[in-house]
């Protein structure tokens, strides 16, 4: 029995002693915790950091934490694409894809395609002005593309089609 009540007292001392060290943790919460640890007056009602931000600020400092600034700035390009080169060039041309900074855009003739590689460094101030965070160094215009008799992934090379047109 005596072996027990040394046992309990040695326990009970040593939560004691931690007790002193630590404090009663189980009177606190983890707010209170850190309450506690704060300088006086660090915190002021009224004071500088604690006004109010419109939720397009927020919105637009998570986007940026996360790391999504530049597929979101891709995506808002892509949709814009008419008022980057004008309505009547957006009628004739689509922006296709977005592949490792280099911007592809399909013309709907080679014509339009000869006239917006022409208009190369306009659309590329454009949109560095206007969409920095998309990343993209380039662009490139392909015209319609050309009929392909290739039957499959699997077909072999050779002398291609012979008496197609009768």
């Amino acid at each position: 029995m005596t072996e027990e009540g040394e046992q309990e007292s040695e326990s009970r001392s040593v939560y004691l002693r931690f007790r002193a060290i630590f404090g009663d943790g189980s009177s606190r919460s983890s707010d209170a915790r850190k309450r506690a640890q704060r300088e006086p007056g660090s915190t002021v009602p009224f004071g500088g950091g604690r006004d109010p931000e419109g939720l397009g600020s927020i919105v637009d400092a998570l986007t940026a934490r996360l790391g999504w600034t530049s597929p979101l700035a891709r995506s808002e390009l892509l949709s814009s694409w008419s008022q980057i080169v004008g309505a009547e060039t957006a009628g004739h041309s689509d922006p296709v894809a977005i592949d490792e900074g280099v911007l592809t855009v399909r013309c709907d003739s080679t014509a339009w395609a000869t006239q917006l590689r022409l208009m190369r460094v306009q659309v590329m101030t454009n949109i560095a002005s206007r969409y920095p965070d998309t990343g993209i160094h380039s662009v490139r215009f392909e015209g319609p593309g050309a009929p392909s008799w290739k039957r499959g992934p699997r077909s072999i090379p050779g002398r291609g089609p012979r008496d197609t047109y009768g």
